[in-house]
């Protein structure tokens, strides 16, 4: 495979910063370059504002006329809450596309570049694909599913305990991991935990890089089947929105009460055990605009998760602690596999450091 040309590189790093603040929309960088050298520069904007093109293109100004225009994904074609970036491209005069991947929306997937080519516009397809998937994974699940792209997280001692044996989980990693935990959250869409972890930690699930709450918020997803969470809850108050998700298991009193803190509680069908079931809440944020979800909760819920075959992607860190326990909380409990063979192998593995905690990221395959 090729690597992406310099003007890509920095394309795709403008897409990384806008990562998490764009959804539904996808994040995308572009770069003008002309004879060399860098004209005009930008990235998506959160929704209502310009596109990475339409940034690029307005900072470029004149210089943009004759140049080439490198771009993460197919440019739309479409009229959305902002015009369609191929008329942008055209008008400015610009001689070469280059673009990563075709965009998998419904209403571009291909048509972008026939629009640029009708108009004589060079185009060019695969510079950057790879690098930029990653960078659009939510994204490109989002709209070829209507599902979110589901990410698990867990802090976990070597021998895969989450909590010491009377539930105490205070702190298992160490602070460089919480770091970037509170990062991570700055780049996803939702953050889900089960009733459990409300109960017995009592998290705001806030996004709060370097202490201070950032101006972006993930919306705040808790599983709660039978109506466990206090009103006095820390996930029910703060800057970020909530979403408790419930059957009719739960009390209407406590359904009300919940509401009455500002908090949005929807009542979805009940699985075989009595729990939320997950497929129908994944449909449903799908269908607000969540592109991607992370899963915060315990093992209970991460098991359901990878019981059912929901998972696209797994943070597991490892801290060097030994809790033993036999009664602790384990990372992932569920049915699991019952032979070595049905076992979970992740692809794309990599591992880095944060700290002295080590951090195993890989993604689940698809048949």
């Amino acid at each position: 495979m090729l690597e992406p040309s310099g003007p890509m590189l920095r394309a795709l790093a403008l897409a990384r910063r806008a990562v998490g603040s764009t959804s539904p929309n996808p994040p995308v960088g572009a770069v003008v370059a002309r004879n060399g050298l860098t004209v005009g520069e930008g990235y998506t904007q959160p929704p209502g504002g310009p596109h990475a093109e339409v940034a690029a293109l307005a900072q470029a100004g004149d210089a943009a006329r004759g140049a080439t225009l490198y771009v993460t994904l197919e440019p739309c074609c479409h009229q959305g809450r902002t015009p369609p970036c191929t008329e942008a491209i055209i008008a400015a005069g610009v001689a070469r596309v280059v673009f990563s991947m075709v965009d998998p929306d419904e209403h571009v997937a291909g048509q972008g570049r026939a629009a640029l080519e009708a108009a004589g516009i060079a185009v060019e397809q695969g510079d950057g694909a790879e690098e930029s998937g990653r960078v659009l994974e939510g994204y490109i699940k989002h709209r070829r599913t209507g599902l979110p792209f589901v990410v698990v997280k867990y802090v976990a001692s070597l021998d895969g305990r989450i909590a010491a044996s009377s539930g105490d989980s205070r702190w298992v990693s160490g602070p460089e991991t919480l770091a970037w935990a509170q990062e991570l959250r700055t780049k996803i869409d939702a953050i889900m935990v089960g009733a459990s972890t409300v109960v017995v930690d009592n998290p705001q699930l806030t996004a709060r890089p370097g202490g201070v709450e950032a101006e972006r918020q993930p919306l705040r997803v808790v599983a709660d089947s039978r109506g466990r969470i206090s009103v006095e809850a820390a996930v029910l108050r703060g800057p970020a929105k909530t979403l408790v998700a419930t059957t009719e298991a739960s009390s209407p009193e406590w359904r009300k009460a919940l509401e009455s803190t500002g908090a949005e509680v929807r009542v979805f069908q009940a699985d075989a055990a009595g729990r939320v079931s997950l497929p129908p809440l994944l449909s449903h944020l799908g269908e607000r605009g969540v592109l991607t979800l992370l899963v915060e909760g315990g093992g209970v819920l991460h098991g359901s998760f990878f019981d059912q075959g929901l998972v696209d992607k797994l943070h597991a860190v490892l801290a060097p602690l030994i809790i033993g326990a036999q009664g602790a909380a384990t990372a992932v409990a569920g049915k699991g596999a019952e032979r070595m063979a049905d076992a979970i192998r992740l692809r794309d593995v990599t591992v880095e450091r944060l700290g002295e905690d080590i951090l195993v990221t890989g993604y689940v395959p698809r048949a």
